[in-house]
């Protein structure tokens, strides 16, 4: 019996090991293919050890006083997928700069890609923002389902003047559980990005956005993280899927720049 229970343990133990070993692999899934800038800028920066961070950027030309979306893409998607929401979105009067993750798109050579990495970037691109004339108090930081956790992360050391959240989860360790039940997920992944546990330490005003037929985030998961946001705005698409919210919900794009507008509001003048 104690044989079985060793050998048991072991193959436990294995189980455990290979799927902490393949977790980056699955989450983070770069796309092949050529980039297409269309139209946007190329922004360039590094990190302080020096690793170079890239993004595009529309409508930066707005007015001076106009908010400046920093967003953070989805695990299987790049910045340049993203050129065409960003470019209705800047047609209504803010700038929209779109991140790109080290080892994805234009910056495939900087990987491999890491929570503490990404993290490392965005903060060099807000501080390169700033060095371009994006006031903190004009930035508002948006991230979708991955890039929920690059945006939380932000919002929860005090970047930005608001915050935009599209198809959030708690954090990578609950997606392992439900993905995978055998262990406590923070054995299972070594990026956690624990979005739940930072929320109550936001102090940003908060759009938190979900579709109610999510089939990779549970639409549960999205609504505790905005319930967990003190004064977060709770927004549901109905029937809306984890990729499609804008397709469904032709309106989202202007309430996400109309949010973006209150929040970047100067921080004299009362808030909406």
């Amino acid at each position: 019996m104690i044989g079985v229970l060793a050998g048991l343990t072991a193959l436990y133990g294995g189980a455990i090991g290979a799927a902490r070993l393949a977790s980056r692999a699955l989450m983070f899934q770069p796309p092949p293919g050529p980039v297409a800038l269309e139209g946007a800028t190329l922004i360039e920066t590094a990190t302080p050890d020096g690793r170079a961070v890239r993004a595009f950027a529309v409508g930066l030309d707005a007015p001076n006083d106009a908010p400046v979306l920093l967003h953070f893409h989805g695990n299987a998607s790049r910045a340049d997928h993203m050129l065409p929401l960003a470019r209705e979105v800047a047609g209504l009067g803010v700038g929209v700069v779109l991140a790109e993750y080290r080892g994805y798109g234009v910056s495939a050579a900087e990987g491999p890609s890491t929570e503490s990495g990404l993290y490392d970037d965005a903060e060099a691109l807000v501080v390169e923002l700033g060095r371009r004339g994006v006031a903190p108090t004009r930035l508002v930081l948006w991230g979708t389902s991955l890039g929920s956790g690059v945006a939380c992360e932000l919002a929860a050391r005090g970047r930005g003047a608001g915050l935009v959240l599209e198809t959030p989860y708690t954090s990578m360790a609950d997606m392992a559980t439900r993905v995978l039940p055998i262990a406590p997920g923070r054995w299972l992944v070594r990026d956690v990005f624990d979005n739940l546990t930072k929320a109550p330490s936001i102090r940003l005003p908060a759009l938190v956005v979900h579709g109610d037929a999510d089939e990779v985030v549970p639409f549960a998961m999205g609504e505790a993280v905005a319930r967990a946001i003190p004064g977060a705005t709770w927004r549901v698409v109905p029937g809306g899927h984890h990729n499609d919210l804008h397709e469904r919900d032709a309106a989202l794009a202007r309430e996400i720049a109309a949010h973006a507008r209150r929040a970047a509001r100067p921080i004299s003048n009362p808030r909406e």
